[in-house]
């Protein structure tokens, strides 16, 4: 897609950094970011953003290849989203939810309903997806509490799942990195084995890691368990994806004694995965789903919770209520971020277009198998992942200081310097994640596939030199 430069290319003369770059590394504190990193080089500062591609400040462009975090699923510089957001404001630029509506709060709410599967027909918003899960969970809690079950409160989760940063759902990440520094968490979270299937032994039951919950359930007491919290597809270690049956199995498990099951889609809904919910492109059907992200494509910050009317249903009686609230959720210029961005969904039919392109993605992505780094490709819709070998037939990973030069002393600069931005990542083993734009066609695909070929080969020859 064509561009001119953006206005915001800063001239620079003489080697001086630009007056952005002394602002950044002296004043913003970056997340999930060694700081350090950026003492004797740049902070890649994105100015503007069209369809597939956005553009640093000395204007060179790049294929958006992780959708900007898993969220700008309509594409960057839609005008129309803007000007929405930009017509509410000038309406009512804020009002809260706490005992008060408004109307595209109410618009987006029936909306999303109308979308969700099954009975999930309450919208409580956020302000974003660890705000989602947080508030999930407390519901949970308050739900078997209100019907006398008050000794529910533990969470099952999976390993290397990651569900957030707030605290409440730190306790559901299963990523010890992460966990440690704040320890101790909220009391509660349990973890089982995930459905990444590449390592397993031939011979595993496939329904295992869905089995694997009900053991964990047993052992802890079914009593004190108040919710499993799954995504459809792992994010965290490269994008697992459920054998056939394990949905069907965990729902049947839930409801075997009484826990609710809550569908974390902060990343896979909204067309990610092909549908507008994740629970859709796998047949089940879950008490809530926890959302954000794609919902306003990341114009505006927003997240929910959606909720089945049998959950709801204890809030809505005489003088109880959900005893939680966030200021900023459902702000009505986010919600009307949101319609606007679901009309270019429905007008547009972004699920379609994944679900068309599906096949071509993912098999440009396993010929790159021929190359002796690539071990695994795994994902759905357009929502994958390459796992990194040492070794093809062994399946041998690299170990950890090899791990740290690959991803980081290659990998993300190369990706990054051949106009590429994805997501090299070692919460696992080492994984490179690819999710662009939902309105991305062949020719996007084919360019991805391009310079991860370039970049990999090397990479390759490189590792086998050292």
């Amino acid at each position: 897609m064509a561009s001119t430069t953006p206005q915001y290319v800063t001239q620079e003369s003489d080697g001086a950094q630009s007056s952005l770059q002394e602002m950044a590394k002296r004043h913003l504190w970056m997340h999930f970011t060694r700081m350090s990193a950026y003492d004797d080089a740049e902070v890649p500062i994105i100015t503007h953003g069209e369809g597939c591609y956005v553009f640093d400040e000395h204007g060179k462009r790049y294929f958006d290849g992780l959708s900007a975090l898993f969220c700008v699923n309509a594409g960057h510089g839609r005008a129309e989203i803007a000007d929405a957001m930009a017509e509410q404001a000038k309406d009512l630029g804020f009002f809260t939810n706490w005992s008060y509506a408004h109307p595209k709060a109410i618009e987006l709410a029936a909306r999303i309903a109308g979308l969700a599967p099954g009975d999930l027909n309450r919208v409580f918003f956020t302000s974003g997806g660890s705000e989602a899960v947080e508030a999930a969970l407390k519901l949970c809690r308050s739900y078997h509490h209100k019907r006398g079950e008050a000794g529910r409160y533990k969470l099952i989760a999976r390993e290397i799942a990651y569900h957030g940063t707030t605290m409440g759902a730190l306790s559901a990440t299963g990523i010890p990195d992460l966990r440690t520094p704040f320890e101790p968490l909220m009391p509660g979270g349990h973890h089982v084995a995930n459905t990444n299937s590449y390592h397993w032994p031939e011979d595993r039951d496939p329904l295992w890691a869905a089995d694997a919950i009900e053991e964990k359930i047993l052992f802890e007491g079914p009593e004190t368990v108040s919710c499993v919290i799954l995504e459809p597809v792992q994010n965290a270690g490269g994008c697992f994806t459920p054998q056939e049956g394990y949905w069907q199995r965990v729902r049947e498990i839930c409801d075997k004694y009484g826990v609710l099951l809550i569908s974390d889609e902060v990343i896979c809904s909204w067309g990610r995965l092909g549908h507008y919910f994740g629970a859709q492109r796998y047949d089940y059907q879950p008490d809530i789903i926890t959302t954000a992200k794609g919902l306003t494509s990341a114009y505006s910050p927003m997240g929910a919770v959606i909720v089945s009317d049998k959950v709801a249903e204890p809030f809505m009686e005489g003088t109880n209520l959900f005893m939680h609230g966030i200021t900023f959720g459902g702000h009505p210029v986010s919600a009307a971020a949101a319609m606007a961005n679901l009309d270019i969904f429905e007008r547009e039919d972004l699920p379609g277009n994944v679900l068309e392109h599906e096949a071509e993605f993912r098999g440009l992505l396993d010929g790159l198998r021929d190359l002796p780094i690539v071990g695994d490709v795994r994902g759905a819709g357009y929502f994958h992942a390459i796992e990194l070998v040492k070794d093809q037939d062994t399946k041998e990973s690299f170990d950890d200081d090899e791990s740290e030069w690959l991803l980081r002393g290659f990998l993300s600069g190369a990706l990054y310097e051949n106009g590429l931005i994805c997501r090299a990542d070692d919460r696992g083993d080492p994984v490179i994640q690819l999710s662009p734009p939902l309105i991305a066609k062949s020719e996007e695909l084919h360019e991805i596939e391009g310079i991860l070929r370039t970049v990999l080969t090397e990479a390759s020859k490189q590792m086998a030199a050292r």
